[in-house]
């Protein structure tokens, strides 16, 4: 094995491929390269289905023992906005004043970085090897509709009777300072499509017509009066949003024929995807009349209920930050859903400040320090299993 790698060279090669979902513009490749450098035994996995673009995955591992130690996350951004947003070329990164700049320093390349060089760095201070193995399930398509990614890889997985034991995702999780927040869970998210249907008409004979929208607005006020509960443990109250109100119609005298909404719901474990789209079913039939609806679910509400890897975890943090990490489920959704259903998942990395924004930036202390805590979770992780 050649000396040790520099996190901060290999974040900045993996900024510089543009790979926008699902475009991987060969950061896939920067990293396999790395890794099979390291002695990493790499799967480069396409994947695709009729309708959807394919997406380029990567699932890498050293070692062919139990326990697997599973590092997860995405090398797929989203995109950059207007250039001029920026200060400079969002895919060129730069340092200044003590941060690295560029698309994805954030969510997630540093922290898909930090996770191949702190497996570099554990497997030199074991002579190379490590009692069981060390993986790392890299997607292209988590910014996306996630359809040819993490799961896929996890069927791959499943097929192949590869397994993991546990797993840290590194999405950016740090809130005021690195360290600060780790996730264990993550709220249910789901979308709601509604159509009410009327009669088309002129404004001045209205009883010629059939006016959707009054039906539409008595739905929509009675689902946002409705409280769904009160919060669950590690959780928040789970909230309902209206996110759009369309009719479409331009003419100031015309009663239209359709009133449409958006409805978001982030819902925690107290309930379900079906047993929210049953409910919001249930007061569609009672108030909106003629209509339909389409529900889309992200994915459930999830928790990993505090013990050995959130433990590692903390002991990791505080180690090297002396911060007391603050177990959490809030934020949007992430792969983590996909994975906590093969093994325990927890997810901690950069801070979340600046992710998805112009001028994303960690700082460059933080690279290191991030490293440093991966390499010491690995290290407690084995500790307890030779």
């Amino acid at each position: 094995m050649s000396g040790p790698s520099d996190p901060l060279e290999l974040a900045k090669a993996l900024i510089r491929r543009p790979s926008v979902t699902p475009e991987d513009a060969g950061a896939l490749e920067v990293l396999q390269a790395h890794l099979e450098g390291l002695g990493f035994d790499c799967h480069p996995l396409l994947f695709s289905e009729p309708g959807t673009e394919p997406v380029r995955n990567l699932y890498a591992r050293i070692g062919t023992d139990q326990p697997n130690f599973c590092f997860a996350g995405h090398t797929d951004v989203v995109p950059p906005g207007p250039t001029d947003s920026w200060t400079t070329d969002p895919f060129d990164p730069q340092v200044r004043d003590g941060y690295l700049y560029g698309r994805g320093a954030s969510d997630m390349k540093a922290a898909v970085a930090c996770f191949a060089v702190a497996a570099e760095r554990f497997l030199a201070d074991n002579a190379g090897s490590c009692p069981g193995s060390i993986s790392l399930l890299i997607t292209g398509d988590e910014e996306g509709e996630a359809i040819n990614g993490t799961r896929k890889v996890l069927e791959w997985m499943k097929a192949r009777g590869e397994t993991i034991d546990q797993c840290l995702v590194g999405e950016p999780t740090s809130d005021q300072v690195l360290g600060d927040m780790s996730k264990i869970g993550r709220r249910g998210s789901m979308n709601a499509w509604i159509s009410v249907f009327g009669t088309q008409g002129h404004s001045a004979y209205p009883h010629l017509a059939d006016n959707p929208v009054p039906r539409l607005l008595k739905f929509l006020s009675a689902i946002d009066s409705q409280v769904l509960d009160d919060g669950a443990d590690f959780f928040p109250p789970s909230n309902l949003e209206i996110t759009t109100i369309d009719v479409g119609n331009t003419a100031t005298n015309v009663i239209p024929d359709r009133a449409e909404a958006r409805i978001n719901i982030r819902f925690n474990d107290r309930h379900t995807g079906a047993s929210l789209t049953e409910f919001l079913d249930d007061k569609r039939r009672e108030f909106a009349g003629d209509s339909e609806m389409e529900v889309k679910i992200s994915g459930e509400a999830f928790l990993t209920p505090p013990g050995h890897l959130s433990n590692i975890v903390a002991e990791a943090i505080r180690g090297e930050t002396g911060t007391l990490t603050e177990l959490s489920t809030t934020g949007g959704t992430s792969d983590a859903r996909f994975i906590k259903d093969s093994c325990p998942v927890v997810e901690f990395g950069m801070s979340n400040a600046t992710a998805h924004k112009s001028d994303e930036c960690v700082p460059l202390e933080d690279i290191e320090t991030l490293t440093r805590i991966y390499q010491g979770i690995l290290g407690r992780f084995f500790e307890n299993h030779q």
